[in-house]
């Protein structure tokens, strides 16, 4: 029985046996041309579903490997990475913003000072209202 496994999988089934009508479809064809007796035929399909998924994860694991790697050497910024920045920018304007509105407020005090002191002659007698 794993002997039709390994060559199921090694033809390339695995992916194509991934779903459990495919897999009982093969195992039957199997069965009627004598090459699998009736009570291996259960395991055989649960063996083939769990392979199948298997490669499947395999070859997922793969192409997601070269699609980061393609990303890379292209230099392009992936999902994460745009997110991250994009926060990054966010609090850096809110700092930016907080500096401003300080520095606002403290060179207003500023000329509210020189005006009252500007209004007032240090030569002329004082005045009492």
């Amino acid at each position: 029985m794993m002997d039709w496994i390994n060559k199921a999988v090694s033809l390339g089934l695995g992916a194509a046996i991934a779903t459990k009508e495919q897999a009982e479809k093969f195992v039957d064809d199997l069965v009627k041309k004598g090459e699998v007796n009736q009570s291996e035929s259960k395991q055989l399909v649960d063996d083939l579903i769990r392979k199948g998924q298997e490669w499947q994860a395999s070859i997922d694991a793969r192409i997601k490997t070269y699609v980061r790697a393609a990303l890379h050497d292209a230099n392009l910024t992936t999902r994460d990475e745009y997110v991250a920045l994009k926060e990054r920018i966010s609090e850096l304007e809110r700092r930016v913003e907080a500096l401003e509105s300080s520095t606002d407020s403290k060179s207003e005090s500023k000329s509210e000072a020189k005006t009252c002191s500007e209004d007032i002659d240090p030569a002329a007698p004082p005045t009492y209202e």
